[in-house]
């Protein structure tokens, strides 16, 4: 197909998902050739005119939903107006259940190769409520030309551009309202965006977290280390005193933090991180009800959150996932565990009431101050956190026999999965069960294909959905050393 000048519009019938979750169709051009064609919030079953700007030896193009000539029987008015504009949500036009549907296909045809008869494939667990679910968003602050100000979501297929949000109902109302206040403040003040390429401006990011159990709210606002671009004591006065006025909880026991970051970037330097707090505690502080056994009450784990520390972005899911994870591992004896990439130690807290020793690997110094701390609020005397990456803290472990080798590990990577050396060590400690869990099923199916080459099987894929309305999803798969 020739490469236009102007882009053109098109019809065709979505026919598939593609990997991102657009809808996928194919276009022919007068020779009859074939061409794949991905247009974002498009389903299948949709008939629609399509605006494409095509593009030079791409095997696949990417086009701009124009209008939906015939509905899809599954298409379903989106909840929010900012739809098809914002790129965090892929799927409202979806009914959930054939949301969840695609998903649990989805993992089964990523697995297939590995599901045996005697593999026991779960059905997928549903989010309870696939609205209001994220405890933490990220904004971004943007300028255009004109000098317009934007704070909100990056547009979809825009290359950075940001749009002013003003709803969200993945989140609680008081993120909006935060939105609101920030806006407020950036319109009162000199202060501009940060341009990344030219290194000026002051405002980068702004990050929104909440406990969900416990009403506590984190404000975390992200700004240029340039000392020609530095806030003045005045903003970040006037900064606290709007968001106090606007979202300190009217209950007591709940808390309001607010935190200045400050990134600072050199040629040839790691980026560096710099925190202070401007107002409340130093931490946010989540509950959760863990189920170690089905047929036991739910135990209550508390935990402090630091502004960098990873924690599940989904509550009532991490519940879940925690206690699936805990009941599909039928932990029966005490033992010595190793949970790999454990954040702010939760997993290593939860199996600590079910091991014999339970040692959590983190890189992120934060995570590791929080897990210890974590573990002591709990009253957990057997668990040890040690900082730095999984592959060179089992090498550690080795050479000075700190610990004895576990019969269980546990690996919840990021989502680019086990690295080479950390699979490496993984296959030398040689455990008698691995839980993997994981936020990225491909990497993770990739993981476990070495692993069974070296002699595990696997036995149990229990996907659980995190996310509602967009095409990612956690998966939980236990495997063992086939003896034989």
């Amino acid at each position: 197909m020739k490469a236009f000048k102007q882009a053109q519009s098109w019809e065709l019938d979505i026919v598939d998902f593609s990997k991102k979750g657009n809808g996928k169709g194919i276009l022919k051009n007068e020779e009859q050739n074939n061409l794949s064609l991905e247009v974002p919030f498009s389903i299948p079953g949709d008939r629609i005119k399509a605006l494409v700007q095509f593009k030079r030896r791409a095997k696949k193009q990417l086009g701009k939903l124009e209008e939906v000539l015939k509905p899809s029987p599954s298409r379903i008015p989106a909840k929010c107006s900012h739809f098809g504009t914002c790129g965090g949500c892929r799927w409202q036009q979806l009914e959930y259940e054939k949301q969840l549907q695609i998903k649990e296909q989805n993992i089964r045809t990523l697995f297939a190769p590995f599901l045996t008869p005697h593999v026991q494939f779960l059905p997928i667990v549903p989010c309870q409520n696939p609205w209001q679910f994220r405890n933490k968003m990220e904004f971004s602050f943007s300028t255009d030309l004109s000098q317009n100000k934007y704070l909100g979501l990056i547009m979809d297929s825009s290359r950075g551009k940001v749009f002013n949000l003003t709803e969200c109902h993945l989140t609680h109302s008081w993120f909006v309202e935060a939105l609101k206040a920030v806006r407020e403040w950036w319109e009162s003040s000199k202060l501009d965006a940060y341009h990344h390429y030219r290194n000026t401006g002051s405002l980068r990011t702004l990050t929104l977290r909440e406990g969900q159990r416990t009403g506590d709210r984190m404000i975390i606002l992200t700004v240029s280390g340039n000392a020609d671009y530095a806030l003045h004591k005045s903003d970040l006065e006037f900064f606290v005193a709007i968001l106090r006025q606007r979202l300190e909880p009217e209950r007591p026991e709940c808390h309001l933090s607010i935190f200045l970051r400050i990134q600072q970037i050199a040629k040839g330097m790691a980026t560096q991180f710099y925190e202070m707090v401007l107002y409340g505690p130093d931490h946010i502080r989540e509950i959760l009800y863990i189920q170690s056994h089905s047929k036991e009450q739910p135990i209550p784990l508390e935990f402090n959150i630091s502004p960098s520390a990873f924690f599940q972005p989904n509550t009532r899911q991490a519940e879940q996932l925690y206690s699936l994870a805990l009941q599909l591992s039928s932990i029966s004896s005490p033992l010595t565990i190793y949970d790999l990439y454990c954040g702010t130690g939760t997993f290593s807290i939860c199996l600590s009431k079910l091991a014999k020793t339970v040692v959590g690997v983190e890189i992120c110094p934060e995570a590791v101050l929080d897990a210890q701390s974590n573990a002591a609020k709990n009253g957990c005397t057997n668990v040890y956190f040690l900082c730095g990456a999984v592959h060179e803290q089992l090498h550690k472990i080795a050479e000075k026999n700190l610990f004895p080798m576990p019969d269980l590990v546990v690996v919840d990577p990021p989502r680019a999965g086990l690295d080479p050396h950390a699979l490496q060590q993984l296959i030398q400690l040689n455990p008698k069960k691995i839980l993997y869990v994981s936020c990225n099923p491909i990497t993770q199916a990739d993981n476990i294909s070495n692993l069974i080459s070296q002699g595990y099987r696997l036995e149990i894929v229990q996907p659980v959905d995190q996310f509602p309305h967009t095409i990612h999803i956690e998966n939980i798969a236990i495997l063992t050393k086939d003896e034989k």
